[in-house]
């Protein structure tokens, strides 16, 4: 791994497969809330799978990629564990992301000397103008601007890399701050949320817990497998809301506005 682009190749055989076979990975966690002068509180369990497929980017040039997934994930009773369909009398809106898509190039990749182990490290900061605006989403948006950090490790052992497989076996933690989700209907309240999960690559998408199998099978089976090619924008949990949600439309002598 001394060049982006071998660097590039060690992470996409952790993260997904060479030979373009589906690759899902799943995580639990919980998710804790943060306010001023409020204690810190576990409100709910997480749980969610990423199901991709890695293809070569032929326009963009050697050594790219693309990532194609479809990701679900789903927000628990903190104690049971059982998934919510209701928090404080309000509906919950669970994660369908599809897709969540990415474009890989060479890049210098940050990476951490574990001994028997590699561990890749991403930290994404996120700040984009929100797909709620305040003035239209005053319930549902904490502002104009989305912001947010994603930071992931995807830990693999220096001997599997060294091989000639095209996928690895691997572990993974994922913290996120966020805030508030738009179905929490905080509004502009300070504070938001932090995400704590951990997991692994599974053999297969069977590996996934039955009752997650279950839930997606009964709501949107299309999660069990990645897109079957490149599509965008990527969903999120915010642009999700909103087309379950669509911006009221207001009307004015006659005049749509």
């Amino acid at each position: 791994m001394t060049t982006p682009a071998e660097l590039l190749r060690s992470f996409a055989r952790t993260r997904a497969s060479l030979d373009g076979e589906e690759v899902t990975y799943w995580w639990s966690g919980d998710v804790y809330s943060w306010a001023p002068d409020e204690p810190y509180q576990r409100v709910f369990g997480f749980e969610g799978l990423n199901v991709s497929r890695l293809v070569e980017d032929a326009e963009a040039g050697p050594d790219a990629y693309q990532l194609l997934t479809r990701e679900a994930a789903f927000y628990l009773d903190p104690v049971s564990r059982e998934i919510l369909e209701t928090w404080q009398d309000l509906p919950v809106v669970h994660v369908w992301n599809d897709p969540a898509n990415q474009k890989w190039r060479p890049f210098p990749i940050p990476t951490t000397d574990l001994g028997d182990q590699v561990c890749f490290g991403l930290e994404i900061p996120l700040a984009y103008p929100s797909p709620l605006p305040v003035a239209q989403y005053p319930v549902h948006s904490a502002g104009d601007t989305y912001k947010a950090l994603e930071l992931f490790q995807f830990f693999a052992d220096r001997a599997d890399l060294a091989g000639q497989a095209p996928s690895v076996p691997a572990t993974m933690s994922w913290s996120r701050m966020s805030p508030w989700l738009p179905w929490m209907a905080r509004g502009q309240r300070p504070g938001g949320l932090t995400f704590h999960c951990r997991g692994r690559k599974l053999g297969a998408y069977t590996e996934v817990p039955e009752r997650t199998r279950a839930h997606i099978a009964d709501h949107h089976p299309e999660f069990a497998h990645a897109p079957e090619r490149w599509s965008e924008p990527n969903e999120t949990s915010w642009t999700y809301f909103r087309k379950l949600n669509p911006p009221q439309v207001k009307r004015f002598g006659g005049i749509t506005r």
